[in-house]
């Protein structure tokens, strides 16, 4: 009897370790994600999104913090240490300068855009001039700036009808600590380029141009072109689009169903939530 008693307490005893041990495992790490060798991204409606690297640094691309989707306003942003806008239109611009003045981040843009955001206030000590085909170290972290098939006119910001000009329309690559790489199309259309960057870059990750004119056959071009050479690509983020898609918009659906057709990998596109955390490692 004895015995059995003592099999049956070593039993329970099992049962309890086990059960202490799945509700340990069950509860989330109140560790940061990028204090565990993962890079984060948010998107705040249109085309701006937050990326922070593995050891804390704060990217925005695009912001446009006033855009028709927006989760967020200036009085949000305490910590920002670069702003990448990916030419001079007014939805890629945004507040780039208001947020630079406040925050002190580093501002990274083709030299013409950069010598037009001087004049309208963003701190010369703040700003860095490049193009196409050069990069960016920083802390770790490697920008490389790529062509764009698009515009890249600046508008006066009284609501003229003058845009000066802000040299090249660009894209971004942008690898992480941990080796995570994103490509940032900027607002360009499909160009053969993409391939020769895929190949080169190989990135993780693309966040690719879908405003609601545009065409999903060259969308899903653009997305096949970066997956050249490229066995990396998992994960596809649209931006430049509305929470609602206007009837007649380009869609997410219509851009998956174009994928099929142009021969794109089978990957799902992800629909982005706005400000929800997506976290990435390598």
């Amino acid at each position: 009897m004895d015995t059995l008693r003592r099999a049956g307490l070593r039993g329970l005893a099992v049962l309890v370790a086990l059960a202490a041990v799945l509700v340990v495992a069950s509860v989330p790490s109140a560790t940061p994600a990028h204090a565990q060798g993962a890079v984060t991204l948010e998107w705040f409606g249109w085309s701006h999104f937050r990326l922070t690297s593995v050891n804390g640094k704060v990217i925005l691309l695009n912001p446009w913090l006033t855009n028709p989707d927006t989760t967020m306003s200036l009085d949000d942003l305490s910590n920002v240490d670069l702003i990448l806008p990916a030419d001079g239109h007014a939805d890629e611009t945004g507040q780039t300068v208001e947020i630079a003045q406040k925050t002190n981040a580093r501002v990274l843009a083709p030299f013409e855009l950069r010598t037009n955001l001087i004049a309208r206030g963003l701190p010369m000590a703040q700003a860095s001039g490049s193009n196409p085909g050069h990069r960016m170290v920083m802390d770790g972290i490697t920008i490389r700036l790529v062509n764009s098939v698009h515009g890249s006119g600046l508008a006066v910001p009284d609501g003229g009808t003058s845009h000066p000009y802000s040299g090249p329309a660009v894209g971004f690559y942008v690898t992480f600590e941990n080796g995570w790489t994103v490509y940032f199309t900027g607002s360009s259309a499909a160009t053969q380029d993409q391939a020769i960057w895929a190949s080169n870059y190989k990135p993780d990750a693309m966040i690719f141009h879908m405003a609601s004119t545009a065409d999903p056959i060259d969308v899903a071009a653009s997305i096949r072109l970066t997956a050249t050479d490229n066995p990396n690509l998992k994960t596809l983020i649209p931006h430049h689009h509305r929470v609602q898609v206007a009837a007649g918009g380009t869609t997410i659906a219509d851009v998956q169903g174009a994928m099929a057709q142009v021969g794109a990998p089978a990957v799902q596109i992800t629909e982005p939530v706005r400000s929800q955390v997506y976290t990435f490692t390598k």
